[in-house]
């Protein structure tokens, strides 16, 4: 694995948080039962997927995580029409759905999937655009299809932590995808993610870090009441604002971090490591011997 790649130091056993009332069993299953059943749906309509109106995909999109047992509430701005890129901070499984649910887009994948029984043809026929992680001379390639993709008006969406993040801390945006938006010259639309219980407090159940298997992921999210996900839509950054991918990319992340309210992220991680805000904006360095672990997407 290239040490170039980044990885948090989010684990289930350090990070995740039993927190609320667990539902029953028969409910968990039946929630269970219900995601695979929308899942199903989808996969269904997908060789006609480019006839559906983008707000049925938006609506599908938030039926995947209600029927999980999780809540929705999205807030914020509309996002512009045309070629725009999404970037998130990353922390579920659920983050994909949930940001689909914005504006339906192409989403940045591992190279890896590809290669999964089912779910890599799935993958493929949705508009994915993968990128091969282990390889740093493919990325300008990856990039430039990125900005290809983003000339011809579609919104491509991105992690750009590269690994997920148990929700109270957070990783630094990686940079390379912010050059695709400068090439094609269109807005960067930063996205704020937060997983919260119903009377207010933070949740780090529908986390997936670490050594997590999507299924116990998948179980926890099933079996807990009262979940919550917080999706607030930034106003986006306009083209030319920012030089540089590096500027771009710390504009889009204190956005992210943010949100419109100010809120920060800047919880002390569990074991001992602090989130990104905690640690000064002024060193864009890239974290020396970080190795990947865990992100659906797979970005750079």
């Amino acid at each position: 694995m290239s040490v170039w790649l980044p990885s948090a130091p989010c684990t289930p056993g350090a990070c995740v948080e039993r927190t609320g009332v667990a539902t029953a069993v028969p409910r968990a299953v039946l929630r269970l039962l219900a995601v695979t059943s929308v899942l199903l749906a989808g996969i269904a309509l997908l060789p006609v997927g480019r006839l559906i109106p983008a707000d049925a995909v938006r609506w599908w999109c938030r039926a995947v995580v209600r029927a999980s047992g999780v809540r929705v509430r999205m807030s914020g701005a509309a996002t512009p029409p045309g070629g725009v890129l999404l970037v998130a901070n990353h922390i579920s499984w659920l983050d994909i759905p949930l940001l689909a649910a914005v504006r339906p887009a192409r989403m940045l994948a591992k190279s890896e999937i590809r290669q999964w029984p089912v779910a890599g043809w799935l993958t493929a026929r949705s508009g994915a655009l993968f990128i091969e992680r282990d390889r740093l001379r493919a990325l300008p390639d990856t990039v430039a299809r990125i900005a290809d993709a983003l000339r011809g008006g579609a919104a491509v969406a991105v992690f750009p932590e590269g690994s997920t993040w148990c929700g109270r801390a957070q990783g630094h945006f990686r940079r390379a995808v912010f050059q695709a938006a400068l090439d094609a010259g269109v807005p960067v639309q930063p996205v704020s993610l937060r997983y919260r219980l119903v009377d207010g407090g933070s949740s780090t159940a529908p986390a997936f870090i670490g050594d997590d298997s999507l299924l116990t992921s998948v179980w926890r999210v099933v079996s807990a009441r009262g979940l919550m996900a917080e999706v607030e839509v930034v106003d986006p950054v306009t083209p030319g604002s920012h030089p540089d991918r590096r500027s771009l990319a710390r504009a889009a992340q204190s956005c992210s971090c943010h949100g419109r309210t100010g809120q920060h992220t800047a919880d002390r991680h569990p074991d001992g490591h602090g989130g990104e805000a905690d640690r000064p904006t002024g060193n864009n360095h890239e974290p020396a011997g970080t190795r990947w672990r865990r992100s659906p997407s797979g970005t750079p």
